[in-house]
């Protein structure tokens, strides 16, 4: 029987594969994940089967389903490093190619080459927002987003397609109205406006009875025309960044023109004279 050398360990020599250590995940906030994953692509399954409600209030689930994973993870101290790697790829899927595809099969094909145009910019305004949002994550202020968040340009295409059909519109006859809409959320994600992100708000924190009676009417306004009412909201929440983007432009420009100019001499003409030890006017001075 052949020896087996004794071979000296050092902080050189590679570890058994008995002895690394099995790396495991947790099951809570992922099951959130993966359950807004399957809606993302049951969302792709219905659209391609021309059961378009179906597939836009799917692509609402996997929004509720993305919000809650995250605020899971932080609430239970279960964050990872996995965990949001995987949600980044759920999103791309639920927020990024289903709205895409849900769009291009309801309104979209009609118009040909433009109308696939329309549908892959909203898809690469996904993927380059989560590829920003990903790198950026430490830097940038938690108070806003940096560009509309894909669940919100998700929300705003799925909208569309679920008040469309809820009031009797086929695709074709919104197709512009559809292009115009699905390029806008694919710019405004990949924008630098700034978007209000709600990160400042802590549950932990006790609030007033007024504000669960608020939320109470807001569910009971959304449940009593949920596709109109949902789409207005997300429509308003887009344009709010604009909003506030051209109040601060217009805020800065003012402020700036209030400012007094620096005076200027022409060439040729006398600057005023240095001040004469003796000849200042300030009582302080010297004689």
């Amino acid at each position: 029987m052949e020896a087996i050398p004794n071979v000296p360990h050092n902080e050189y020599t590679p570890q058994p594969l008995m002895d690394k250590r099995r790396r495991g995940i947790y099951i809570l906030p992922n099951l959130f994940t993966t359950a807004a994953l399957f809606a993302g692509f049951y969302a792709i399954v219905q659209a391609m089967n021309d059961r378009f409600e179906y597939a836009a209030v799917a692509i609402f689930v996997a929004m509720v389903l993305d919000g809650l994973d995250g605020r899971i993870a932080r609430l239970t101290h279960t964050q990872s490093e996995f965990g949001a790697e995987y949600d980044s790829l759920s999103d791309m899927v639920s927020f990024g190619a289903a709205p895409a595809l849900v769009m291009y099969e309801w309104a979209l094909q009609d118009l040909g080459k433009f109308g696939w145009i329309a549908a892959f910019i909203y898809c690469a305004g996904a993927a380059l927002r989560l590829a920003r949002f990903n790198t950026n994550i430490d830097v940038v202020d938690k108070r806003y987003f940096q560009g509309l968040p894909s669940p919100a340009a998700a929300a705003l295409v799925a909208g569309m397609v679920w008040v469309g059909i809820d009031n009797g519109f086929a695709g074709d006859e919104l197709r512009w109205y559809a292009a115009v809409l699905t390029i806008f959320a694919g710019v405004s994600m990949v924008s630098n406006v700034l978007f209000w992100s709600g990160k400042s708000i802590n549950l932990r924190k006790s609030v007033p009875f007024i504000v669960l009676i608020a939320l109470v009417l807001a569910f009971a306004l959304i449940s009593s025309y949920p596709p109109g009412i949902l789409f207005g909201l997300f429509l308003a929440y887009a344009a709010s960044g604009y909003v506030v983007a051209a109040l601060r432009w217009r805020k800065r420009k003012l402020h700036r023109h209030e400012q007094p100019a620096a005076p200027t001499y022409n060439e040729g003409s006398e600057s005023p004279a240095a001040p004469v030890e003796g000849d200042s006017t300030d009582p302080g001075s010297k004689p």
